[in-house]
């Protein structure tokens, strides 16, 4: 094999290598320019994971807010509803004394008629101060007189109708014409309904 030739196979095979190793740096930057790629694109993915996660966040946290303002709401419904309860509790709590005092008082206002027709002064005098001392305090303990007078209209919410005789006048058809007993009332609530009689 002459000089000439020895430099021709050189040649050759470094022109080989030099192929084999352009090849393989370009691999190289091949298998880089994917990993680069797929590093750029796994930050987008994580970054959406994340905001994901985050409306997640978001609509539990609304969700809770709503239970509560719910919860707050009906707990304040039921402190108004005990509240009301109590208050109408404490206005009723003396209805069986009052109920228990109302005959008394039926029999005081029979006696004051009564009295009246006597002629002693004093005695007349004496009943009159006991029957308003009586009154008074059951009013202050929240007893109420339900205001009916003959030739109201009956109203079946407010009295209670005894019977029905024929009408004095035409102006008392289907109207009171006598009150035989006296209702009260306590507080909101009617604790015994007037006895009425009704012109018919």
């Amino acid at each position: 094999m002459n000089i000439k030739n020895i430099f021709k196979n050189k040649s050759t095979m470094s022109t080989e290598n030099t192929d084999k190793e352009i090849l393989e740096n370009e691999n190289e930057i091949a298998s880089q320019d994917v990993e680069n790629q797929e590093n750029k694109t796994n930050p987008g993915i994580e970054s959406a994971d994340e905001l994901t996660v985050e409306q997640k966040l978001e609509e539990d946290l609304a969700n809770e807010k709503d239970k509560f303002l719910r919860l707050f709401a009906e707990f304040e419904n039921y402190k108004r509803r005990t509240t009301k309860e109590r208050i109408d509790l404490f206005k009723t709590a003396n209805q069986e004394v009052l109920q228990a005092m109302l005959p008394v008082l039926d029999d005081f206002d029979r006696a004051m008629v009564e009295i009246s027709k006597s002629e002693d002064e004093l005695l007349l005098k004496g009943v009159e101060l006991i029957h308003e001392k009586l009154k008074s305090t059951l009013v202050s303990k929240g007893l109420e007189e339900v205001e009916v007078r003959t030739g109201d209209a009956f109203n079946a919410d407010f009295a209670e109708a005894i019977t029905q005789i024929p009408a004095p006048s035409d102006n008392l058809k289907g109207k009171i014409v006598d009150v035989l007993e006296r209702g009260y009332k306590l507080g909101d609530k009617i604790i015994r309904f007037p006895k009425v009689v009704i012109g018919q």
